[in-house]
């Protein structure tokens, strides 16, 4: 059984499509559906029924996914294991981080890597937790960091820590109350037209949530995807955000902003990181895991 076959069926069973995993593994599609058939020809099995929809594996198909997954674990761990004769970690190790997040965290964490993993390669993506989560599932992501991240059986999710999420406002719109200055009630912040993003954003389901606690709504004034899109617009004064700090400390005006700090109750998100249940960490995942940690510590400001 060719390894480089074996590794085409997994990322096409995984994908569900052979357009989507010819464009990850960066080959022609006819070859791809050559190289699943002679594989399918070698082991008498249909492997995958094709539809419209894509290709999804056959129960013979699911078994071999099983047990390719492993065996090609164990050529990586054998990769790693010959790197560490050469006295580094290799391999390599596709990320995906939140918007509000990547800006701090992407160029810290790509010199944190390059020192201690030199051998190793990093790719970095941007995107909403939700869509992460499903790119770990499927294989484009080997890794994760996630706000709120929702328990599933096929993903394995460790808590970091907590961010507060604050007001966002255009500095000359601010007015704050006499009571508070810093600060403004969950009930008071309907009060205000915000910029927020679209459905399954985590944050926004974490603000809809807590509202309907206390018996309110949203006041939508716009809906986007997108951290820089949501401040520029807050910055040309269509509205108010709720962000955390993060966002703003790492945007490209900070001081176009204030931020106030959202009471009765207090916002606060979780941030995690998340792997494949189905897929066990190498040892270049793990000490990409412990970096993402330390070097997340290290940029959020408490």
């Amino acid at each position: 059984m060719d390894l480089k076959q074996l590794e085409y069926f997994v990322r096409v069973a995984e994908l569900g499509s052979f357009t989507r995993a010819a464009i990850a593994l960066n080959i022609a599609q006819p070859a791809l559906s050559r190289q699943i058939r002679l594989l399918e020809v070698e082991l008498k099995q249909n492997l995958l029924t094709r539809n419209g929809r894509g290709a999804v594996p056959t129960e013979a198909g699911k078994l071999l996914l099983a047990h390719g997954r492993g065996i090609l674990h164990q050529v990586d761990r054998a990769r790693e294991e010959l790197g560490q004769v050469r006295g580094s970690l290799a391999g390599r190790v596709a990320l995906g981080l939140p918007t509000s997040l990547a800006r701090a965290l992407a160029v810290p964490l790509i010199r944190a890597f390059q020192t201690e993993l030199p051998q190793a390669s990093l790719s970095i993506s941007e995107g909403l937790s939700v869509p992460m989560q499903e790119s770990l599932i499927n294989g484009r992501l080997d890794l994760a960091v996630l706000y709120n991240a929702q328990p599933l059986p096929e993903l394995e999710i460790s808590p970091l820590l907590e961010e507060d999420l604050l007001l966002v406002q255009r500095r000359s719109d601010s007015v704050p109350t006499e009571k508070s200055p810093d600060s403004i009630t969950l009930r008071e912040l309907t009060t205000l037209p915000l910029v927020i993003p679209t459905r399954p954003n985590a944050i926004r389901m974490q603000v809809e949530s807590a509202l309907a606690n206390v018996g309110c709504r949203l006041n939508i004034a716009l809906e986007i995807d997108g951290v820089s899109a949501i401040l520029d617009l807050v910055a040309n004064g269509s509205g108010a955000a709720v962000l955390s700090r993060n966002a703003v400390v790492s945007s490209v005006r900070p001081n176009a902003f204030i931020t106030r700090t959202i009471i009765e109750p207090e916002l606060r998100t979780q941030i995690s990181m998340a792997v494949s249940a189905s897929r066990p960490a190498t040892r270049t995942l793990l000490a990409t895991m412990t970096l993402i940690e330390r070097t997340l510590r290290q940029v959020i400001k408490h």
